[in-house]
């Protein structure tokens, strides 16, 4: 094993394809005792001194909804400032379904971008992520299905197979990202993990040996994630500068689980303050998701009592203002009347809102597939812009958002400082703070979760709180 490089000051540093899957690693890492806060932009060194010191650090982008040209217009100076900071291990974090495009959210385009910031080493690529039922085998993604509780091949998933923007067709990682990228990926099996630690690096140099440029990783328990997290640790210590990864939040669980394994002295303890979270009056819940348990959720919310606001973006298209004035007022009425309030977009892939706004964007000359991204952003920048309007006007405690892209589309809008978190909600979805001097902004609470996240009964248990 090469020698180990000089301690960072910070272990590791994120950059979110958005929101959700930011906070979804902020958690892991959080809730294994390390100090850290996600950021909006890539912190310096003075912002680090002022808010810190922190363990480790995330950034929450929004490239899952980007063209590859609009990744060659924003990323590269991104890429390029996570390269500067003193960290081991640089992390494009991806959610943990890999949905993906070659024209949208292209991971193999990032892969390709890092090179010019990171050099030329291997590229790890983490996809298994058993505590949320996601597992890799022979390079073959399955994830479990909350409407089901049944593990799915993803390109069979019943929720992914139908994702409205970037469906998943292919389960075989590899393939699915050689449509993204020209870069060969080889692949550390399930068998490997069986054999010794020796033998186990020696198969990951022989790999290396073959010119690979992407090492995929399998996985389907937690101990190959603790495995995993030894290679990266080796890796990174080959590597002459942060070694750049790509992954879910298996590759956080992957790196602390090994750190706790390799720590010569007891690992802190986690605290059992993350376990309870109070309960508030009243919380307000914005969902543009269009998966069938997000619809699920937002249901179970309305028979709980929560006042149902249904938005039309395409009225918000053809009178921008009045529209977004007279939505802004549906809800803030119902949020007077004392009951929480859920808006939504969609319910289900089915919804004919969605159908309806495709349809004028494409009456406009766009085709299908952009018509599906744009009608995506669009729904975001209403979203946006509505929410920050209604916390300008009443008192929200805890706001909660559903949908990977809106989420980050808002909480961009919102501008905060950093988040950090306060309580585990649901895996993958935790209970965070905002660090912000806006003061409509100061003591908000805010949940962020995928489609498919959190239990059917999420926004009823966010309101409700739970004893530690």
């Amino acid at each position: 094993m090469p020698e180990k490089k000089p301690a960072s000051a910070m272990r590791l540093a994120f950059y979110g394809d958005d929101f959700t899957g930011s906070t979804d690693a902020l958690e892991v890492l959080t809730f294994a005792s390390l100090r850290c806060a996600l950021f909006l932009q890539v912190p310096n060194a003075a912002l680090l001194e002022a808010l810190g010191p922190f363990d480790a650090v995330g950034v929450a982008g929004h490239s899952r909804a980007m063209s590859p040209e609009e990744m060659d217009q924003q990323l590269p100076p991104v890429l390029a400032a996570l390269a500067q900071l003193p960290v081991p291990l640089v992390h494009y974090k991806v959610c943990s379904t890999f949905d993906s495009h070659p024209d949208v959210g292209s991971i193999g385009h990032v892969m390709d971008l890092a090179r010019h910031a990171f050099g030329l080493g291997v590229i790890p690529v983490v996809a298994a992520t058993p505590a949320l039922g996601r597992y890799c085998a022979f390079g073959h993604l399955f994830a479990r299905s909350a409407t089901d509780g049944h593990v799915h091949r993803i390109d069979r998933h019943p929720i992914m197979c139908v994702h409205p923007v970037t469906p998943m067709t292919e389960s075989d990682l590899t393939r699915h990202l050689s449509m993204q990228t020209r870069q060969t990926v080889a692949g550390f099996t399930l068998p490997v993990f069986e054999c010794s630690e020796a033998l186990q690096d020696a198969e990951v140099d022989a790999l290396l040996a073959s010119s690979c440029e992407a090492l995929m990783f399998d996985g389907t328990r937690s101990e190959h994630l603790t495995a995993t997290g030894r290679h990266l640790t080796r890796l990174s210590n080959l590597s002459p500068g942060p070694l750049f990864a790509v992954g879910s939040s298996g590759l956080e669980y992957a790196m602390t689980q090994w750190w706790q394994a390799d720590s010569p002295t007891p690992w802190p303890s986690q605290t059992s303050s993350f376990e309870g979270f109070a309960a508030v009056s009243q919380v307000l819940v914005v969902s543009a998701s269009a998966s069938a348990w997000s619809a699920q959720q937002v249901n179970l919310a309305v028979q709980a009592g929560f006042a149902e606001v249904a938005l039309d973006v395409c009225a918000w298209l053809m009178q921008r203002e009045q529209a977004l004035a007279d939505m802004a007022q549906t809800i803030v009425l119902a949020w007077q009347s004392g009951r929480s309030v859920v808006v939504h977009t969609a319910l289900g892939t089915g919804d004919a809102r969605i159908g309806q706004l495709r349809e004028r964007l494409m009456a406009s000359g766009l085709s299908q597939a952009q018509a599906a991204l744009q009608g995506g952003r669009l729904v975001g920048e209403c979203l946006g812009e509505l929410t920050e309007r209604v916390l300008h006007t009443v008192d929200v405690p805890r706001l909660l958002l559903s949908g990977g892209d809106t989420s980050s589309a808002i909480i961009q809008r919102l501008g905060p400082q950093a988040l950090q978190v306060l309580a585990r909600l649901a895996p993958g979805a935790p209970l965070c703070k905002l660090l912000s001097d806006k003061p409509h902004l100061r003591q908000l609470e805010v949940a962020l979760k995928g489609g498919q996240m959190g239990s059917a009964d999420f926004f009823v248990q966010a309101l409700k709180g739970r004893d530690a």
